[in-house]
């Protein structure tokens, strides 16, 4: 297996590595993030998922609890209820966060739970007792499902229960066996699922709409489009160099730390309504993975550009193409129109402004500098011509030879400039004539 930290990332599978690492994140923070990725065949969808199995934090939980209860909140049949000083003379463990799959020949029992007849058979104790199956073994990790559009296909009994689960954050499981009580049980469960669409029996979204519609987040996953990231694949480290590199956890860190501007979700609400977006979960996806990326980039207040980066990952499987470009056009523009307002904050609070923001502040500054400087009547303040003045204060400025309809439109000689790119000698020029 190769280790996440070695795989190439490029502009095909980018969004993969996004997705992983914002749903480990929320996972962390006890709040599911389901994804599915699609896309050809050997592009590396599994590749990149299975190696994420290796950065996934640890957890801690009651010894030997195959539920993986919390010390602080069991919820298995066999600890819930106790008291803090029964956990405490039980002992606590830590251990690898799950990483469990689901494949096209699972049973139901296996994947919710059944009798353990191991126990039954038992000639010294026999008891009935149920077995845990692979959805609560997997509580406070990964479930992952390969080929989910076959599954879909196959398995409807499988996809209800997948349904059930992940119809709600916490999600549930409920274990029914005949001659024992039914158990219910929360799940906190992040699905990841991989799928071709291009082969039988085709699209998820159109084998089980509502299957597609739960997932938070749709990758996809594209091949390669330089010679020089494949040749940088092949030339990754061989496995036994890989066995000998030890595995780095992700860094995550408190979700409840970073602030959701309300003006930010103002804009969300309108996203919805305006855009007449279907299911409410899209726009609770959208300000969920907005704070999980915020988090990641080390900021402690969500900005619009948050939103716009999630956009085509929140929408990819709900709405067309045309629709998902309005949105991130029209998010991109608010977040332009109220750049110099964004909060941009590290995580220990610091003011960093982005890039983008500061050739914008540098280049705005330069302007205002020039401009007083060419158009300075001697004390530094712009002036104005008599033909101005005698058109009275409150007009500024603008007189009518300024206005577009009086003013002859006459095509640039040659390729325009981005301002950011101006000398600023150049930023303002005048006419040498009266």
């Amino acid at each position: 297996m190769r280790s996440y930290y070695d795989l190439i990332s490029h502009e095909g599978n980018r969004s993969l590595f996004t997705a992983i690492e914002l749903s480990i994140a929320s996972q962390v923070n006890r709040i599911p993030l389901h994804f599915h990725v699609e896309g050809l065949r050997g592009t590396g969808k599994t590749t990149v998922i299975r190696a994420a199995r290796h950065i996934l934090p640890p957890i801690l939980r009651i010894k030997n609890c195959c539920y993986n209860c919390r010390p602080e909140a069991p919820h298995c049949p066999e600890h819930k209820g106790m008291s803090p000083e029964d956990i405490i003379r039980l002992g606590t463990e830590l251990v690898p966060r799950p990483f469990l799959e689901i494949s096209h020949s699972a049973k139901i029992g296996t994947v919710v739970g059944s009798i353990d007849l191991g126990k039954i058979i038992d000639s010294r104790h026999s008891v009935a007792a149920l077995l845990p199956g692979t959805v609560p073994r997997a509580h406070r990790g990964i479930i992952f499902i390969d080929e989910i559009n076959r599954l879909a296909d196959t398995s409807p009994e499988l996809v209800d229960v997948l349904l059930d689960m992940m119809g709600t954050k916490p999600g549930r499981v409920q274990i029914e066996e005949t001659g024992l009580p039914t158990v219910e049980l929360p799940v906190t469960v992040s699905i990841w699922a991989a799928s071709n669409p291009d082969e039988d029996p085709g699209p998820l979204q159109q084998i089980r709409k509502q299957l597609s519609d739960r997932f938070d987040l749709r990758v996809q996953m594209e091949r390669p489009l330089q010679s020089q990231t494949v040749r940088r694949i092949l030339m990754q480290p061989r496995q036994e160099d890989i066995l000998r590199t030890k595995s780095r956890e992700l860094a995550v860190s408190d979700m409840k730390k970073v602030v959701f501007p309300s003006d930010i979700l103002d804009v969300l609400a309108a996203i919805y309504i305006d855009f007449e977006i279907e299911s409410i979960r899209a726009v609770e996806a959208l300000e969920l993975s907005a704070t999980l990326l915020a988090m990641r980039n080390g900021r402690k207040t969500v900005i619009l550009d948050d939103v716009a980066e999630v956009v085509p990952l929140v929408f990819g499987h709900r709405l067309d193409p045309v629709t998902i470009e309005r949105i991130q056009q029209y998010v991109k523009r608010l977040a332009l129109q109220n750049g110099w307002e964004a909060d941009n904050t590290d995580s220990l609070g610091n003011p960093v402004a982005a890039e983008r923001g500061k050739e914008k502040n540098s280049w705005l500054k330069r302007l205002w500098q020039s401009a007083c400087k060419k158009f300075s009547n001697g004390n530094g303040s712009p002036a104005s011509s008599g033909k101005n003045r005698e058109q009275g204060e409150g007009q500024g400025l603008e007189g009518p030879s300024t206005r577009p309809a009086a003013a002859e439109m006459v095509a640039p000689p040659k390729q325009a400039i981005p301002l950011e790119q101006l000398p600023s000698d150049q930023l303002v020029s005048v006419d040498s004539e009266p």
